[in-house]
């Protein structure tokens, strides 16, 4: 298992953690499954396309439209429950097979920690699984 820290900078916020998850890919593995975890509940793991970075800015207006910070009804006492349910909607893994050290990733797709309840500094877990015949 490998772990690493993202530190973001605004309430809601998107991340490429790409190279950081392929940069702890071990050597001695030659192919695999990579498992990438966030373990808090108001941010997420996403996959994504990560060519356009207007994509990112889309991804993150629509959840706040869907989901508004400051609805009247929300009782959680913290006031992030918007947050606590756009990580349910991302999710909070992801599971990508790799080979040769590199993420084998589709040609636009890169991975994002996803933030909603920022800005905080957060904690990304990877585990690497050998694939076996």
């Amino acid at each position: 298992m490998a772990e690493f820290t993202v530190r973001t900078s605004r309430r809601f916020e998107i991340v490429d953690i790409t190279s950081e998850v392929n940069r702890l890919i071990p050597a001695s593995i030659p192919c695999g499954i990579c498992h990438i975890y966030c373990p808090h509940t108001t941010a997420g793991i996403t996959i994504n396309e990560n060519a356009d970075p207007d994509v990112k800015h889309d991804l993150l207006r629509k959840l706040a439209e869907l989901i508004p910070h400051d609805e009247t009804y929300y009782q959680h006492i913290e006031g992030n429950s918007d947050a606590h349910l756009k990580a349910i909607l991302t999710g909070f893994c992801q599971a990508v097979p790799f080979r040769n050290g590199r993420l084998e990733l589709g040609t636009w797709q890169g991975v994002y920690f996803c933030e909603y309840d920022g800005p905080r500094t957060r904690h990304v877990k990877v585990f690497f699984q050998e694939a076996r015949d």
